[in-house]
């Protein structure tokens, strides 16, 4: 009976020995979870500020197409060609730039809409619809600025036609 006794008290042994380190596994793994849990939600809050950063940068470059559209309109009505080509060309760098930023708040939007995929935390719920929205606004002002660079060449263009015709 002793040696049966000594038998159960070594298996409890080893199962006390398995339940700690199962333990010690867990919290370990718990750590690590966190700490990964944790890293992807100032990652969501990275991208949606990258995004409304991207946002505001589109906002900016449509402004300046706005800009070098009216240059070149005003000196195609006073026959300055190369003023207005050149703000044709600014009109046109400006719309690239809108576009770029755009596409950038595009990447940031749908880096924040991954990582609410992995953890469906309200705060990288809310960053990531701030991302969407401020992608939104930089596609509208990118599309802003094409259509001004498309304005300003065609102002450009017609400048040199009729100053051909003259």
């Amino acid at each position: 009976m002793t040696d049966e006794i000594k038998l159960i008290q070594s298996k409890l042994v080893l199962l006390e020995t398995e339940v700690s380190d199962l333990r010690q596994g867990y919290i370990i793994i718990n750590r690590r979870y966190t700490n990964a849990l944790t890293t992807l939600k100032e990652l969501t809050g990275h991208a949606s500020e990258s995004a409304k950063r991207s946002a505001n940068a589109a906002i900016k470059a449509a402004d300046a197409a706005r800009n070098a559209s009216t240059a070149a309109t005003e000196a195609a009505a006073l026959s300055v060609l190369k003023a207005a080509d050149a703000a044709a060309d600014a009109a046109a760098s400006a719309a690239e730039s809108a576009i770029e930023a755009a596409a950038a708040a595009a990447a940031a939007s749908a880096a924040a809409a991954a990582s609410v995929a992995e953890q469906a935390e309200e705060s990288c719920l809310i960053a990531s619809a701030q991302a969407a929205e401020a992608t939104k606004i930089a596609t509208e002002a990118a599309a802003e600025a094409v259509k001004l660079s498309n304005l300003a060449t065609d102002v450009a263009r017609s400048a040199r036609i009729k100053n051909s015709l003259s």
